[in-house]
């Protein structure tokens, strides 16, 4: 039996590393990690003919609501990468897509796999994927796609620390919401420099729930995890808006 998605269209691009996609040690960030995949994404999009401005005729936006990523290495600074998209299987209201990230000589550096919806823009509620929107990237039509792992469910601890982060106009993207991206700067913002500085990111579980709009000011908190003797560590991230969740994440780090 042949894998999920396996004739789907494969999107393939390179991209070097800049200094501004990079931290102080000269690593990938994971909010890059995700810009430069879901960039690859939208130039498979384009060079299909489903650019942004078609897809919003149709009246809605496309919205990611769960990541899982797997990450072998980050990329580091001036490393020129190769990003592999395919839009692989879709069912009435969801649609999986991949992304691979590999290094000069083929060796993957990371692979993350995510569950997307179309958005109304009227409403701002999910609504049933358009088959015009999906059809050029060959996906598989399946009544069921694969389920990505939920985060641990946040409960705030006497260590939990939290920050305030306003949503700034320069957050929103072209789907009228906060670029999912930033999501993760303002995650990882929470954790001391120290942390960051002797743990390398080895997998992250997102999981969206409600949307975030300009002028919000949302609150990032985090548990660094009680830990066994193995080389793992785990965090424990959510985003709020007052009392309604709006993001929730979970990290496995391996200690530098």
């Amino acid at each position: 039996m042949a894998a999920l998605g396996a004739q789907a269209k494969v999107f393939t691009e390179e991209h070097r590393l800049t200094y501004y996609e990079c931290d102080r040690t000269g690593r990938a960030t994971l909010s890059t990690l995700i810009n430069i995949a879901i960039l690859g994404s939208q130039d498979q999009s384009d060079d299909l003919g489903l650019t942004t401005d078609f897809v919003q005729q149709h009246g809605v936006g496309w919205v990611v609501t769960q990541y899982s990523i797997n990450v072998t290495r980050m990329p580091h600074l001036d490393e020129v990468v190769t990003i592999a998209v395919r839009g692989s299987a879709y069912n009435p209201y969801f649609a999986f897509r991949e992304f691979w990230i590999r290094d000069g000589a083929g060796n993957e550096l990371a692979y993350i796999t995510s569950i997307w919806v179309t958005m109304s823009q009227t409403t701002r509620r999910i609504v049933k994927i358009d088959p015009v929107l999906v059809a050029p990237y060959a996906s598989e039509a399946t009544k069921r796609i694969p389920r990505l792992p939920r985060p641990i469910s946040f409960e705030t601890t006497p260590t939990t620390i939290s920050k305030p982060y306003q949503v700034r106009f320069f957050d929103i993207d072209p789907n009228r919401h906060v670029n999912n991206a930033h999501y993760f700067d303002w995650l990882l913002d929470t954790l001391p420099a120290e942390f960051l500085l002797t743990h390398d990111l080895k997998h992250v579980d997102v999981r969206y729930e409600n949307e975030v709009k300009y002028g919000h000011t949302v609150i990032a908190e985090v548990n660094i995890l009680p830990t066994d003797e193995s080389q793992l560590v785990t965090t424990s991230h959510r985003i709020r808006l007052g009392d309604e969740k709006c993001c929730e994440v979970t990290i496995q780090w391996e200690t530098i």
